[in-house]
Parts: C-alpha cells; sequence; structure tokens
C-alpha cells in the first residue's frame, strides 16, 4: 500500500537515489535547479510516497519571488520509474498543492510538462507576464495561481527567495 507523507530528513539519501534514477545525476544541471541553489527547501510542503518502508516518490516546493512577491517553485516530482502511471505523482503533487494553499501562498511556479501539470491547474507563464531567469523551454515554463488574480500583483522576473521573503506568504 502506498502512504504519502511528510518528509523527514531522514530521507534525504533514498530520494537522491531516486531523483537520480528518475532524471540521472546530470538533474542538477537543469534550469530550475540555479533557483533552488543555496536556498532551503521548505519543510512542511514536501512529501514522499512510501511503499513497504521504501520511498518511491518525491514532491518537493521552494520559495522563489515573482517580480519581487513571494512565490513558489515546485519540483522535483518523481515517481521510481517501475511504479509510475500509477496516480502517485498526482497524489504527491495534489498533496503538496493543497498544503500550499492552506500555508497562504499565492503562486506556484514549475518547469515541466503542460501535459501533466495542466490537470492541476498550470498554464504557460510566458503570456501571463512571467520570465525565467535564465534560457528555458517556453512550452515548460509554467505557472499556477492558487488564490485567482495572484498575478494582477505579481509578474516579471522569476529569481530566488530573499531571505527575508523565504517567510513570507502575503
Amino acid at each position: 500500500m502506498v502512504t504519502i507523507r511528510p518528509e523527514q530528513p531522514s530521507d534525504t539519501p533514498a530520494i537522491e537515489r531516486l531523483l537520480d534514477t528518475a532524471f540521472e545525476p546530470e538533474r542538477h544541471g537543469r534550469p530550475s535547479y540555479r533557483l533552488r541553489e543555496g536556498v532551503p527547501r521548505i519543510d512542511t510542503l514536501c512529501f514522499v510516497a512510501e511503499n513497504d518502508g521504501r520511498v518511491i516518490g518525491v514532491v518537493r516546493f521552494w520559495p522563489i519571488e515573482v517580480g519581487g512577491a513571494p512565490a513558489l517553485l515546485l519540483g522535483p516530482i518523481a515517481v521510481h520509474p517501475e511504479l509510475a502511471r500509477r496516480g502517485i505523482g498526482s497524489r504527491l503533487v495534489r498533496k503538496g498543492l493543497n498544503a500550499a494553499k492552506a500555508a497562504g501562498w499565492r503562486v506556484v511556479v514549475a518547469v515541466g510538462v503542460q501535459a501533466y501539470l495542466g490537470r492541476f491547474g498550470f498554464v504557460p507563464a510566458k503570456p501571463r507576464g512571467l520570465r525565467f531567469p535564465v534560457p528555458v523551454d517556453e512550452a515548460r515554463f509554467l505557472v499556477l495561481e492558487l488564490v485567482p488574480g495572484a498575478l494582477s500583483t505579481a509578474g516579471g522576473r522569476i529569481g530566488p527567495a530573499r531571505p527575508a521573503a523565504k517567510a513570507a506568504v502575503s
């Protein structure tokens, strides 16, 4: 039976192995990793899927800024390839997005597949006035307003969270 639970520090080695399996060690060169460098993830929004005591999936969120306003970066989302297409990733994403909304976050950015993330409400970010800080495939650059209209007051360039902004969610 697969259970979804909060990520614990002791899960880190298993998560790193899972991410290497799902995305290859070269994953660290991807554009979204640039926004994560030196910034701690938001532990209360990170979840793992577990089956028989084994971590088989993960979703993480990181603080960023969109035009100076606090926002979240979704990712990575990973499920062990042997267990793909069983809804585990969707359960993880829903759990994380629900927790983010409950915590007062307003905007979530992702670099991912529109066909997958669109089912959660993600739409292309560039037409919404957002710019990624490094070159990225525009079709994969997505955004979700957890609060309708949140982007009307936040737009522009995406960047890493400043220390004071990491805790702010208003």
